[in-house]
């Protein structure tokens, strides 16, 4: 049974955000994830979190100039200080929240030709994330993203992202395996979830084409969360995708594995 996290940067968003916790809860979820808490009082999150009974599964370190078109820094030179700094201040927030999760975005880089420049800066970022993370005991999770909505991104395939993984061979780094992004740059969703499994160590999930509801759409849903059972997997899916209308009527396709309060 898929354990479901409301995406609360792009669910609910007609209510203010800490309000978004409270209707995660009464829709049915029992965790929520965000982009980035870092524009909201933390202990008045916590605090709804509590009162909803529901768990802070997942949010994103600080990606640079997000306004400006940068998803994240933790692979550009340069930036090495404020990387450290938003990651310290998202360690902060993370113990706040009693979330154990925090996604790091490496970034949209210049010239692929000179990628392993950039992965080097990143395995070095990583290193020190990780230590600093697992004081803690909270996991760092990267997440290859698409071409087609990030373009210029690091690394967009699997593979590439578990090559770092392997080379790092740090235990609380994990694969954020988001299967709209995988769908839609390499498709074979099971071959993915049966090759990377160990690696994984969060699922998201949105509808091809248009990052709407998983379903309808080109991904069987019901297909892969049974599958993922059959796996045995006991982590969380995040819902993040774009509600095509209002955010409660359209989790009909969730309907199976939430329970309304």
């Amino acid at each position: 049974m898929p354990k479901l996290a409301a995406n609360i940067s792009l669910l609910f968003t007609e209510l203010p955000f800490p309000a978004r916790i409270e209707a995660a809860a009464q829709a049915g979820f029992t965790g929520v994830e965000c982009l980035f808490p870092y524009g909201e009082n933390a202990d008045d999150l916590a605090a709804a979190l509590e009162t909803a009974d529901l768990k802070q599964i997942l949010f994103n370190a600080p990606p640079g100039d997000w306004d400006a078109g940068e998803r994240g820094i933790a692979a550009l030179p340069g930036r090495i200080g404020e990387f450290r700094d938003g990651l310290k201040t998202a360690l902060t927030v993370a113990e706040r929240l009693d979330c154990h999760q925090i996604h790091v975005m490496a970034g949209i880089i210049p010239d692929h030709s000179q990628k392993a420049q950039y992965v080097s800066i990143l395995s070095d970022n990583l290193k020190w994330a990780a230590e600093q993370a697992a004081a803690r005991n909270i996991t760092i999770l990267l997440e290859p993203l698409n071409p087609f909505d990030v373009p210029g991104y690091l690394y967009s395939r699997t593979g590439e992202v578990c090559d770092i993984l392997d080379h790092l061979g740090l235990p609380n780094i994990k694969l954020q395996l988001d299967l709209y992004h995988r769908q839609m740059t390499e498709g074979r969703l099971v071959e993915a979830i049966d090759r990377y499994f160990p690696y994984i160590g969060h699922i998201q999930i949105a509808g091809v084409p248009g990052r709407h509801e998983p379903s309808p759409s080109e991904i069987n849903t019901a297909y892969l969360f049974d599958y993922l059972d059959s796996k045995g997997y006991d982590g969380w899916i995040g819902c993040e995708y774009h509600p095509r209308a209002d955010s409660l009527d359209g989790l009909g396709w969730a309907k199976t594995w939430l329970s309304p309060q």
